[in-house]
């Protein structure tokens, strides 16, 4: 073998083991990435105001599984959970000043959150 058969060789084999990391980087970005994705539950929200003039918010489930939420609004936080495809009740809040950018939701699956089975339904 001559120098310039090894210099190939050495080459070769770099490139290859190159393109196998890469392949491995690529898979393994598709596996962590799609898993957050699957896992976080469909839920819409929407707002309106009361006859009273108060604003109120009303979540709505769109998955085919009971979820277990909340809406938080001035340290005030109801839970409650809400069967599939169904919406809650509207949650008002108690004085004119606040707007629906002060209320805060969550919403997730009721099999990883067991208590809240001791909760109403939405």
């Amino acid at each position: 073998m001559n120098l310039k058969n090894l210099y190939e060789i050495k080459i070769n084999h770099f490139l290859n083991f190159n393109t196998k990391i890469r392949w491995v980087l690529l898979i393994s970005c598709f596996i962590f990435t799609s898993f957050p994705v699957l896992s976080k539950p469909k839920f819409l929200i929407n707002y309106g105001y009361s006859l009273d003039g108060f604003v109120r918010i009303q979540v709505k489930n769109e998955t085919i599984v009971d979820l277990a939420c909340w809406v938080a609004i001035d340290g005030f936080k109801k839970k409650f959970r809400l069967p599939p495809y169904t919406l809650s009740q509207w949650i008002s809040a108690n004085d004119k000043r606040f707007t629906y950018t002060n209320f805060s939701t969550w919403c997730g699956y009721l099999d990883s959150h067991p208590e809240y089975n001791d909760y109403n339904r939405g």
